[in-house]
């Protein structure tokens, strides 16, 4: 276990940094966006082109794998949705927070730290999950999110808002852009391939210390709105279940698939599941924010889970080792 928490633990400081930082106002709020855009648009995409461009096209197009992460993910989004909706929450913050639940940070956190502890080889699986999550999970949700409205076609239309927010996002495009390369052995110029490798080395600090000061700027939001006090059994469910549920549900479906002769690496099981196991995506707290969701709610869920995945995320990676 003290092996695990020696690789694990540098990632988790690097949050607490970026958390600190913006606290203390170190880091003036309004310089996070900018932040959060040049690990987005720039140093995460070079990471993720990077990786996919050395991962065999196989494993980013795993059938099996991503069959069964994406239906555990609609099956949590479907539990928390029921679970949470209430005289207080409706369907715009019960949405998002089954996203919040459901939507593992996995691009800011997950790669670099599942390459660190298993090798390249997780880059994969945890790639694949990705793609589940921006493209389907997250346009579920926000699409669920404008069930409220009185208009009707509503969901329709966030839907294909949200589409064309995948569409322009570059984390997508650089993870086909990679698999693409990988396919038919494509390489840039050493220039530009340096310049690449420059951003990628530097994408996972970055990310890890903004991933903190989005959770403090979260909080500063928060605290602007004018709401009674926050029974805790609005946001700590959500949270157990992202930390236990999501990882073990991960983990049976994926058991479940392997004895109906579904061909699902035990590899790739294990990367998902470990995947599932991280805490909750920071830029769910920016969406929640755009779509006048609770923020402090969502906050509350980011924060929570991302303090206690130190021990749970590593509990989980002893387990399965």
């Amino acid at each position: 276990m003290l092996d695990i928490l020696l690789v694990t633990f540098p990632f988790f400081a690097l949050v607490l940094c970026g958390y600190v930082a913006a606290r203390r106002r170190m880091l003036p709020l309004d310089a996070i966006p900018g932040l959060n855009t040049f690990v987005l648009y720039f140093a995460l995409p070079c990471m993720l082109y990077r990786f996919g461009a050395s991962t065999p096209v196989s494993q980013l197009l795993d059938v099996a794998a991503g069959s069964v992460y994406l239906l555990c993910a609609l099956a949590m989004v479907a539990f928390i949705v029921w679970a949470s909706r209430n005289s207080r929450i409706g369907w715009n913050d019960a949405s998002f927070g089954a996203l919040v639940g459901a939507f593992p940070n996995t691009g800011f956190m997950g790669v670099p730290l599942l390459v660190a502890l298993l090798g390249a080889a997780a880059a994969g699986p945890a790639i694949l999950t990705i793609l589940v999550d921006l493209v389907i999970t997250s346009s579920l949700c926000i699409a669920l999110s404008r069930l409220d409205g009185a208009d009707e076609h509503g969901a329709e239309k966030a839907a294909k808002n949200a589409l064309k927010g995948v569409a322009v996002n570059p984390m997508p495009w650089a993870i086909v852009l990679g698999g693409i390369s990988s396919a038919l052995h494509l390489q840039f110029v050493a220039p530009v391939a340096q310049t690449i490798g420059l951003l990628a080395d530097c994408a996972s600090p970055v990310a890890l210390f903004t991933i903190g000061a989005v959770m403090a700027r979260s909080q500063f939001v928060a605290t602007r709105e004018d709401h009674p006090p926050m029974p805790m059994r609005d946001f700590v469910p959500v949270s157990l279940f992202k930390l236990l549920a999501h990882p073990l549900l991960v983990w049976a479906a994926g058991r479940g698939a392997i004895a109906l002769g579904l061909p699902l690496d035990e590899f790739a099981l294990k990367v998902m599941v470990l995947v599932a196991a991280l805490p909750s995506a920071s830029n769910v707290a920016l969406l929640a924010e755009r779509f006048g969701a609770d923020t402090g709610r969502i906050a509350r869920i980011i924060l929570l889970t991302t303090a206690a995945a130190f021990l749970t995320f590593s509990g989980a990676v002893a387990l399965l080792k």
